[in-house]
């Protein structure tokens, strides 16, 4: 994970967010810290950032039309560079309710990659708009 800082769909001094492939829901995002921190390692300043860019993820996850909810996860188990998860559960499929969607995913058929890659794509554009960070790891920085 430290080697891959600059990969993903959003970037931002601190953070990035990739996409997670070969899943079964209609999108898995993953937030990472660029540098090696886990959650209790974080200064206050980052832990706040922390909250508001979740707050902004889920939103725009949620704002997509086939989307009912977003769940988020810090599981961390077996790593310690902090990761959070972002599983987006599809409209009108209630089984995935709750905290079995991880579940779920594994057990479901992947996801058609391209629809995914698109759907990534709105919400990074989204994040880039209402947060600020940039799409590419070299591209210069945008903010609000």
């Amino acid at each position: 994970m430290c080697r891959a800082r600059d990969e993903g769909i959003w970037f931002n001094e601190r953070w990035r967010l990739g996409r997670i492939t070969g899943v079964g829901v209609p999108l898995v995002l993953m937030l990472y810290s660029r540098d090696p921190y886990d959650m209790a390692d974080l200064s206050d300043e980052m832990a706040a950032e922390l909250g508001v860019l979740t707050t902004h993820i889920v939103r725009h996850v949620q704002a997509l039309p086939h989307i009912s909810r977003a769940h988020v996860y810090r599981i961390g188990d077996g790593a310690a560079h902090l990761h959070v998860w972002f599983f987006a559960r599809p409209e009108g499929q209630a089984q995935l309710f709750g905290s079995w969607m991880p579940v779920w995913d594994d057990l479901l058929p992947e996801y058609p990659a391209d629809m995914a890659d698109t759907d990534a794509a709105a919400a990074a554009e989204a994040l880039v708009t209402s947060y600020g960070g940039r799409r590419s790891a070299t591209d210069e920085q945008m903010s609000v």
